[in-house]
This record gives structure tokens, sequence and C-alpha cells, in this order.
């Protein structure tokens, strides 16, 4: 399960997310984050696999204003090297 908190401009992702999640939370990929959100935190993100990274890229694609992703665990950053994607991702929150 994976739970989407926002906390001002600031939306933070907990839980896992891999291809099962993707699935169920495509049709409602729209209406995840407030239009206000500027930075998605995956501090609390637990476990991804490369579906959940493409859900999150997407996410950053689709919405209306530029949105940063912030925080990722270890596990995450070995997918961000593997798939050369650092310039999506910033370290941590401001």
């Amino acid at each position: 399960m994976v739970e989407f908190v926002q906390q001002g401009k600031i939306c933070h992702l907990k839980g896992r997310l891999s291809q099962e999640q993707v699935v169920a939370l495509w049709p409602q990929r729209q209406s995840l984050l407030s239009q206000d959100t500027q930075m998605l935190s995956l501090t609390e993100l637990e476990y991804s696999d490369s579906a959940g990274v493409a859900f999150l890229l997407a996410l950053v694609r689709q919405h209306g204003t530029p949105l940063q992703l912030c925080s990722a665990s270890d596990q995450l950053k070995k997918l961000i090297d593997l798939y050369d994607l650092q310039s999506f991702f910033i370290e941590e929150a401001n």
C-alpha cells in the first residue's frame, strides 16, 4: 500500500510502490497531488520497483507546475543510478 500525505507544498510518499500499486493508482494519478505541490518527498517510501520509478516520473511530467522528487531511499537510489535518472531527483527538501 502507498499513501500520499500532503503537507503544504510538500507531499510525502509512504509505503511501497511496485507494479501492483502503480496499476491501482494509474487511473487516479491526475488527482493524487495538490496543484500547489512543489516537492514529492520519498523519505518514507520503503520500496520501489522500476514500475514505481516510471510512475514517479509520470507524476513529474503530468503535474501542472514544476515538481521535484527528493530524499530517495538507498534502494531507490540504486534504481535511479541504474536508469541514469539523477536529474529528476534531489537529495533533500530545503
